[in-house]
């Protein structure tokens, strides 16, 4: 099936990695400026700059990248958007909804790429997907079948057991994914997840803190800038609680949780270089539509597994795109 995923690796409306295309970046005279705003920290930004040199963009040639990044501490991010804006970039690249929300209340006229961002329709980014309306356009991570996805995989590690979920309240996303999780536990007439919150870094440990006392078993990590920007921190609290951890990408597999399952950001991030490169060449962002993913990786952390004397499923290993031994 791993093989099978590989080869189906596609976005809605094109491929997921583009095809390189040169002749636009190596003739155009003008240095353009674009700026680049992540709630979290520098992974999606080494991504995107990627994506720029495959389509032929070479830094301090013919473009410039202004990065702003918070690393989790999304009051600065109105700040570093009024920045990028003063400096009249030509376009603005962001990953993280803290970042694209920063960036709408600043901005309605320079064009926006959501690099990594959840539900841009729901948060009112923009009018739909297929017909942005704005100055914005990209990519969108949101995906109705996640939080079922999450909940069932939690059930597979340990069945019969509590569990929770970690989230952000200062994300819009994370509280609609609580509902929705607790929604489909209700649907199945099992115990409702707990709900633990954490806005800052300092409050993470005291979240898990509220998760052990409630004997949870098994937590979900919910998507945010300031969890992935922490994401090995929480591992090691998850081991220390003696919790299964699942988490939405490979990152927080890779520092430390039981298992990931979502999508991959730095595809997301090389992806929304393509954006750019049709911006600069006079597309507007109102007549892009923003593309959604239609396949997702399970990362297994097997490492993690002995850390907690757990036996992963062998089916589930079966399942898993990559392993981490």
């Amino acid at each position: 099936m791993g093989q099978e995923k590989r080869r189906r690796l596609l976005f809605a409306s094109g491929a997921l990695l583009a095809v390189p295309r040169l002749g636009f970046a190596q003739q155009s005279s003008k240095v353009w400026r674009i700026g680049f705003i992540a709630g979290g920290s520098t992974g999606d930004l080494d991504e995107f700059r990627k994506g720029m040199r495959d389509l032929g963009y070479q830094e301090g040639k013919n473009v410039l990248i202004e990065s702003r990044l918070a690393y989790g501490d999304f009051d600065r991010l109105p700040t570093q958007a009024a920045d990028l804006v003063r400096r009249k970039v030509d376009v603005i690249v962001v990953s993280g909804t803290p970042a694209a929300n920063a960036v709408r209340q600043t901005t309605s006229t320079i064009p926006v790429v959501l690099a990594v961002v959840g539900d841009p329709v729901a948060s009112g980014f923009v009018t739909s997907l297929a017909r942005p309306g704005g100055n914005i356009t990209g990519l969108s991570l949101a995906n109705t079948e996640l939080p079922g996805k999450w909940f069932e995989l939690a059930r597979s590690v340990l069945p019969g057991f509590k569990i929770g979920v970690l989230a952000n309240p200062k994300q819009q996303t994370n509280q609609r994914y609580v509902k929705d999780i607790q929604g489909v536990a209700q649907k199945l007439g099992i115990e409702a997840p707990v709900a633990a919150y954490a806005a800052t870094v300092n409050e993470i440990e005291g979240a898990f803190t509220f998760l052990n006392r409630e004997r949870i078993s098994t937590v979900i990590v919910l998507p945010n800038g300031l969890f992935a920007n922490n994401a090995a921190q929480i591992a090691r609290l998850a081991v220390q609680h003696r919790m299964a951890s699942i988490a939405t990408s490979a990152l927080f597999a890779e520092r430390g949780t039981l298992l990931s399952y979502g999508q991959n950001y730095g595809a997301f991030s090389r992806k929304a270089a393509t954006y750019v490169d049709k911006i600069l060449r006079g597309a507007k962002p109102s007549e892009l539509p923003i593309e959604q993913p239609m396949i997702f990786e399970l990362v297994i952390n097997l490492v993690t597994a002995r850390q907690l004397g757990l036996t992963v499923p062998k089916e589930l290993i079966l399942r898993a795109d990559r392993v981490i031994e």
